[in-house]
């Protein structure tokens, strides 16, 4: 479904005298449909600046993001046109970060449902399964009709959350998704994501709990061994000294 190839990140701080900071390079990896890939190592390496390759955020500087999609086939999401990736964002990709950004004075109800409005479901079906979504997700029906705006860190991220689940995309991204949720909620959040799994979803994603990560990844690309080996054999090219 998934297929990294050479991938590589560089940002420019111009106001550094042009220092430049790559957190990957040469970075690559394949998620299968239906598989989920977390990935791992400390702050600064490079976790969420994937993720936002792929989501297309960040324009990589070098390599290809190669996507299976059902709009256009397989697209290299590095080379797809801004159009393509509207398209695919409101139509197959979904992405969670730890921030919910939404229309002020929308009602959290409307604001989940709005998803399958996009996908051309009515107002009425929009909202039955939006009602089930937060239901799922701990949200108390007294606060389906007011504003996430006025909502709880977590109960905003709850709301995040169903917003993109409630999709169903063929390709998810989670950029630490359940840092602000309580213990049961995060095992209801795993266990949506373990039936969206089964239901044919791709994901990809970061959590910062290592037990959290390992009930839902399939396989666990950790940075701090993928760069050790990359320097490992950077230091193999280098000659002796005489």
């Amino acid at each position: 479904m998934l297929k990294v190839q050479s991938l590589a990140k560089t940002f420019e701080l111009s106001m550094t005298g042009q220092m430049k900071i790559r957190p990957f390079r040469d970075l690559s990896f394949e998620v299968g449909r239906g598989q989920f890939l977390g990935i791992a190592g400390p702050s600064g390496i490079g976790k969420s600046s994937i993720l936002k390759c792929v989501y297309r955020t960040y324009l990589p500087t070098a390599g290809s993001i190669l996507y299976d999609s059902e709009l256009y086939g397989e697209l290299d999401l590095a080379q797809a046109t801004e159009r393509q990736i509207v398209h695919l964002r409101r139509a197959e990709i979904s992405y969670v970060t730890q921030f919910l950004k939404v229309i002020p004075r929308i009602p959290a109800l409307d604001v989940v449902a709005e998803r399958l409005l996009l996908r051309g479901a009515t107002m009425e079906e929009a909202r039955v399964q939006a009602q089930d979504m937060l239901q799922r997700l701990n949200i108390p029906q007294d606060l389906w009709s007011a504003f996430p705006a006025t909502f709880s860190g977590g109960e905003q991220q709850r709301v995040n959350l169903a917003r993109a689940l409630i999709a169903r995309p063929r390709l998810l991204i989670l950029d630490e998704p359940t840092a602000s949720l309580d213990h049961d909620t995060t095992l209801k959040v795993l266990q949506l994501l373990n039936e969206m799994k089964e239901q044919g979803t791709t994901m990809i994603g970061v959590f910062h709990d290592w037990d959290v990560m390992g009930r839902v990844a399939d396989d666990i690309l950790d940075l701090r061994i993928w760069q050790a080996s990359q320097n490992a054999a950077e230091t193999e090219q280098i000659p002796a000294a005489r």
